[in-house]
């Protein structure tokens, strides 16, 4: 999964936090499991989420043992079609045949 196009042009790490949340959105991640998927320093991490969450993009939770990070609602595209799926097997999953 990855961030809607409209969230696209955004700082780099930004778009990078966007990208690997998407992946996870059900459950969300820490900040230690962002850096290691973004391979970004700590500091830009911190800065694109201070931007992301003044921006409505992102929600915190924090359920007593951890705090995790999670897309705001609207921000995760669709998914994109497997690669070796032609036009017609997504077609074919679209209509009841």
């Amino acid at each position: 999964m990855r961030a809607k196009p409209e969230y696209r042009d955004r700082d780099e790490t930004e778009v990078a936090v966007l990208d690997a949340l998407a992946d996870r959105r059900d459950e969300g991640m820490t900040v230690f499991e962002l850096r290691s998927r973004t391979e970004e320093n700590i500091d830009r991490i911190e800065d694109a989420l201070a931007a992301l969450k003044a921006d409505g993009l992102i929600e915190v939770e924090d359920n007593g043992e951890r705090t995790v990070i999670l897309p705001g609602e609207g921000v995760v595209g669709e998914s994109l079609p497997d690669e070796d799926e032609s036009i017609l097997d997504q077609i074919r999953k679209l209509l009841p045949l």
